[in-house]
């Protein structure tokens, strides 16, 4: 147990994560829908953007092939499909209109032989069948195929003329059909390429700051309601520490009231009647040393002097612990109390209960005795009644105490509340139960003490039994 007990949390450090996880569970929930949301519709931006930038260079690559045709068509529509000397001047025209530093026009035969290349020289005369990049993906045989169907684009890899490298690239192919060549050009794309890459980039780095803001604004929600709670928790505690000092100072009144209370019941009762035990012993022996036969009177006084001290005393006991609330249960004590008070008093006691078998628990018989007990005090002290009314019962809620009287009815406020009252509270604050006081109908007042159902056991066959074998044990 005191290996485990270094490990105990603080009831406020509980409080604190228990505002503190749900909150760092939200935060990050809402990091992560928000890196998701952004990145989601960066990504469709993006490829919204890719998508444009590629239909600008396709439509370039259009513009340049429309250009070039109008631009020798003068010589191809006049040509016949064998005129070497019009295929001579036309790949003239197309070896000479190179742009950039890496545009050029291409023509292929439809057997895949390079007729122009102005930027590589080496391949012109060479044929180029089943020749792919270095994805794999056919080159001049899908440029072939395609201007066969009339127009169209085709992307693969190819070695940038500038730099030598490797770089996507676009190419738009068109056909000649009466000469049966492939005519096209393309254009490197590595610099949409690069902007897309850059806009991801920055993309990325916006959700990265999102999620510095969001961590900024969580350490700052955390330090706020640790601090919060640590405030809290040190006010509590000082509350606690004033509430437990005023209730410790109550259990010492409670104490002192009480050792006050059975000293002078000591005093004022016992005391005077064990007084006059002794007078009355020390008269019959001095008649018994003088032979007077009168001294029987003095003892059979004193004798009944002591019977009436010793059910002072057991008065006295009975109102520290009553043992028929152990022996018999509440019911019956109940009725034994309102038949002293009675008798004490003077004061009119109707009792009334209904029967449940003796099933409170010791701590709501103990709690509702002493409610009871606390009740008829006041009233005998401060209510100025002729009748009380008793009622004890059990129901689907637990079991009800209801006091009544005719008395004048004042109900104490918390300023000028007794202790008495104050203790009855307490008394069913532990249970879990309820207190009202109210005026009672007409006039007089009421208390009504409500142990609630789970101090309520189970049926015991055998408390039923033995009520029913032992009848002066009525089950209550």
């Amino acid at each position: 147990m005191t290996r485990f007990s270094r490990f105990h949390i603080p009831y406020g450090q509980k409080l604190t994560l228990l505002a503190s996880v749900p909150l760092i569970v939200a935060v990050a929930a809402i990091a992560l829908v928000v890196a998701a949301q952004s990145r989601a519709l960066a990504e469709r931006e993006i490829n919204a953007l890719e998508m444009q930038l590629i239909e600008a260079k396709k439509a370039e690559l259009h513009n340049y092939v429309t250009q070039a045709r109008n631009g020798f068509y003068f010589i191809y529509g006049n040509a016949a499909p064998n005129d070497a000397e019009a295929k001579e001047r036309v790949s003239q025209i197309l070896s000479a209109m190179i742009y950039g530093e890496d545009g050029q026009f291409f023509v292929y035969d439809y057997d895949g032989t390079a007729i122009v290349s102005p930027r590589e020289t080496d391949r012109i005369g060479g044929n180029f069948r089943n020749e792919t990049d270095m994805d794999g993906v056919p080159v001049v045989d899908r440029l072939i195929e395609i201007a066969r169907d009339g127009a169209g684009y085709h992307t693969f890899t190819w070695p940038k003329p500038s730099t030598g490298k490797p770089a996507k690239k676009i190419v738009y192919v068109t056909s000649f059909p009466s000469w049966q060549w492939a005519v096209g050009t393309g254009v490197y794309i590595d610099d949409v390429l690069v902007t897309v890459a850059n806009s991801r980039a920055e993309v990325e780095a916006r959700v990265q700051r999102t999620f510095q803001y969001i961590s900024a604004i969580a350490l700052i929600a955390l330090f706020i309601v640790f601090a919060s709670g640590m405030g809290l928790n040190l006010r509590e505690r000082r509350l606690a520490d004033a509430k437990l000092k005023k209730l410790t100072q109550r259990v010492f009144d409670a104490q002192e009231e009480e050792r006050g209370r059975v000293a002078r019941e000591l005093h004022d009762g016992i005391s005077q009647i064990l007084v006059g035990v002794r007078y009355a012993l020390d008269n019959a022996r001095r008649k018994l040393d003088r032979g007077d036969p009168a001294a029987g009177a003095p003892l059979a006084k004193g004798i009944t002097t002591l019977g009436e001290a010793i059910s002072e005393v057991r008065r006295i006991s009975r109102d520290l612990r009553p043992g028929v609330l152990d022996d018999l249960g509440l019911g019956p004590a109940l009725r034994a109390l309102a038949e002293d008070f009675g008798k004490r008093t003077g004061i009119e006691v109707a009792y009334s209960t209904v029967v449940f078998r003796n099933r409170l628990d010791s701590d709501a018989k103990t709690a509702l005795y002493r409610i009871a007990q606390e009740a008829l005090t006041n009233i005998e002290r401060h209510a100025g009644a002729t009748h009380v009314s008793i009622d004890l019962r059990g129901h689907k809620r637990g079991a009800t105490l209801r006091i009544s009287d005719n008395g004048c009815g004042s109900i104490p406020n918390n300023r000028n509340q007794g202790l008495g009252l104050r203790n009855m509270q307490e008394r069913m604050d532990q249970l879990g139960g309820l207190l009202y006081i109210r005026t009672a109908q007409g006039k007089g007042l009421e208390i009504e003490a409500i142990a609630p159902l789970t101090h309520m056991l189970p049926p015991n066959p055998a408390n039923r039994d033995r009520s029913k074998n032992d009848p002066r044990k009525p089950p209550a």
